[in-house]
């Protein structure tokens, strides 16, 4: 696209007032931001333009626009209209899709079959455990992982693709110049050096809590389904999801423990109809069409070298009977000295053992929780 056409598009995009319903209106009645552009104040009066949009539209090149252009211009930065063919055919389809994307790493990814995982941004080790263990599985078949970069499931998420060796897009609620959280800055650039980065918001928008909805809409739209880890009933995952029927997307969902408000979300979504999952080949049971035949991957854990060095002693006895009565709620020191008998410092000394082992972890109030063993598949 030519310099004069891509100041056109972000023009309309910066105006005050002009949201995605409003630019496609004008589209529709001028065929292209060049056209809308030349169309002058009487025809954006017509529309319901404010005094301030049609002042901004006025104006040559405002500093909004040019800073976007200046972004445009650095290495692997990409600015995707409407027309650009890059643009993701399956968002495109949605209604009211973004005018705009900016786009850091490969924008071909943002057309490949990809999955959200969403999930809270305060998971319990085991939902983190499963949302990694899940993505990498399902980035090996070849998915793309998709997630908000945010903190907990999210970041989860991207983790277990990155580790398979997987793509994995970020969908963000800022300004492609900005990483949030900032924790997140190293994980934001191996995600585009293995994927992207994408936003429909202009350089320089700082966090602001009403854009993530909008980051949620579009990661519902790119991806062909959306998985929901763990979730609280009043979440933005659920918005997620939500999103994702509406766009007549699959949901799928992790059930959990009733004991878990963390798991509440989930089986409420179970109960309108989201698929009940318990491994990631449930998902590919419905998915499973859209990826090619795959060989596996000799780079992937699953095909190295066999470990030369000396297999891990079997457990005794009492770790065992230990394990099996933590079973998969939290539970205390004394529940378990009760559950199996022995004494509180032989309880708190294999809880210890397990812990380093991972196989157990802690939590608030002197609770464990028992960890997955075993993979996402």
């Amino acid at each position: 696209m030519d310099s004069s056409a891509l100041t056109a598009w972000l023009h309309l995009l910066h105006a005050p007032g002009v949201g995605p319903a409003t630019f496609m209106r004008l589209l529709q009645q001028h065929a292209t931001p060049q056209g809308v552009m030349a169309a002058g104040p009487p025809a954006w009066r017509r529309v319901g333009l404010s005094a301030a949009a049609i002042a901004f539209l006025q104006e040559e090149t405002p500093a909004g626009v040019q800073a976007d252009l200046d972004w445009s211009r650095r290495e692997g930065h990409h600015i995707l209209t409407l027309d650009d063919p890059r643009y993701p055919a399956r968002l495109k389809d949605t209604v009211g899709p973004p005018p705009v994307l900016y786009v850091v790493g490969d924008p071909q990814v943002l057309s490949w079959p990809m999955l959200a995982v969403v999930g809270s941004r305060h998971p319990t080790p085991g939902g983190r455990e499963t949302a990694a263990a899940f993505s990498a599985h399902l980035a090996r078949r070849g998915l793309v992982i998709a997630s908000g970069l945010a903190k907990g499931i999210d970041a989860a998420a991207h983790e277990g693709a990155l580790a398979a060796q997987g793509l994995t897009v970020a969908v963000t609620g800022t300004g492609p110049d900005r990483i949030y959280p900032a924790a997140h800055r190293d994980l934001g650039h191996r995600i585009v050096a293995e994927g992207a980065m994408v936003t429909e918001l202009p350089t320089g928008t700082p966090v602001t809590p009403r854009n993530f909805p909008r980051r949620n809409r579009i990661l519902a739209g790119l991806a062909v389904g959306t998985l929901v880890v763990e979730a609280a009933t009043r979440s933005g995952s659920l918005i997620t999801a939500r999103l994702a029927v509406e766009q007549g997307r699959e949901v799928f969902a992790i059930p959990g423990s009733i004991h878990n408000p963390l798991a509440r979300g989930c089986h409420r979504l179970i109960r309108e109809g989201a698929k009940l999952v318990e491994t990631a080949d449930d998902i590919l049971e419905e998915l499973g069409d859209l990826l090619p035949p795959q060989p596996p991957d000799p780079r992937t854990p699953a095909m190295a070298p066999a470990a030369t060095t000396d297999p891990a002693p079997a457990p005794d006895a009492d770790h065992v009977r230990l394990l099996e009565a933590m079973g998969h709620d939290p539970v205390s020191v004394d529940q378990l000295v009760a559950r199996t008998t022995l004494t509180v410092g032989a309880v708190s000394s294999m809880l210890l053992l397990m812990e380093l082992r991972g196989q157990v972890a802690s939590l608030s109030g002197g609770r464990y929780v028992r960890l997955r063993s075993e993979s996402g598949k």
